[in-house]
């Protein structure tokens, strides 16, 4: 016969256990516009194991363009059709990101030196108008780049460099093509303790591998392979969410995008079990 102590003891453990079902759902993230855990997965060819950047020529989800990290070729693709067509531009080298701005290609190499020709060149087996920009970023390692066609500039955030601690802030420099200048005309900083508040996982620092605006709503979506995370942040820079991606969706998350509809694209690098591939995430809503 149970006696009243152990009916006490039962419900002391029947609420401990109600009550860690109740933190266990407090821990679930619950991505604000984005469900990260169904995505629509475009599997890459051979060519593209090594994905690094993507781009959308004003947002038209018609073609993607997309880079490796290995030779000097920006690739075409239409989404789910494997066959490429791609464009020579440099020799081998470390590409890292590729982005269109009004009717220019532009490449960032991971040392900072950045490529750019006509978008009408393309469609060639190899490109002829070719513009190299050399020395115009200070030296570092640089992954993430944006081309705004709304303010026609260029944003360039840097993932490790000799002038930041990646513990507490990373620089990112703005460019103005139609200037037609060589030098950043702008900077603008993430600061790391403000990711931190959100979630402990950037101890070692925050490095950051791609980046693109949300248009629909100007927030800033910035990615980083190395601590498998995304945040966002407001226009004028501020974190306003942190996210950790599950690495079984995202092997190696190095380029993002968006499309005119507000859904979100990210790339992944291949890896010994898995093909590089590009997730795309429906706007929740629509």
């Amino acid at each position: 016969m149970t006696t009243f102590l152990q009916q006490l003891g039962m419900l002391a453990m029947l609420g401990f256990s109600l009550g860690g079902c109740d933190s266990t759902k407090k821990e679930q993230v619950i991505y604000k516009d984005y469900n990260l855990d169904e995505p629509d997965k475009f599997n890459m060819p051979e060519s593209l194991f090594e994905i690094s950047g993507i781009a959308l020529k004003q947002g038209n989800p018609d073609t993607l363009y997309a880079i490796q990290d290995e030779d000097g070729r920006v690739y075409r693709l239409g989404w789910d059709h494997p066959k490429q067509l791609n464009a020579k531009f440099s020799k081998k080298g470390d590409y890292e990101d590729v982005t269109i701005l009004k009717s220019s290609v532009f490449i960032l190499k991971s040392n900072g030196v950045m490529f750019s020709f006509p978008l009408s060149e393309a469609v060639y087996e190899e490109v002829e108008q070719i513009r190299e920009y050399k020395k115009i970023l200070p030296k570092g390692e640089y992954e993430g780049m944006f081309g705004d066609e709304a303010s026609g500039k260029i944003y360039v955030l840097c993932k490790n460099c000799e002038q930041d601690n990646s513990k507490s802030s990373v620089t990112g420099y703005i460019f103005e093509p139609d200037k037609d200048s060589t030098q950043a005309t702008g900077t603008f900083a993430i600061n790391v303790d403000q990711i931190k508040a959100i979630t402990g996982k950037v101890e070692r620092g925050f490095r950051p591998s791609g980046l693109a605006k949300n248009p629909l709503t100007n927030d800033w979506y910035i990615i980083s392979a190395v601590n498998k995370m995304m945040i966002v942040t407001d226009s004028e820079w501020k974190v306003k969410e942190a996210y950790t991606l599950n690495g079984n969706t995202f092997i190696q998350p190095e380029g993002i995008t968006f499309d005119k509809q507000g859904n979100l694209y990210i790339s992944n690098e291949g890896d010994d079990l898995f093909s590089g591939n590009i997730l795309k995430f429906k706007k929740m809503g629509r």
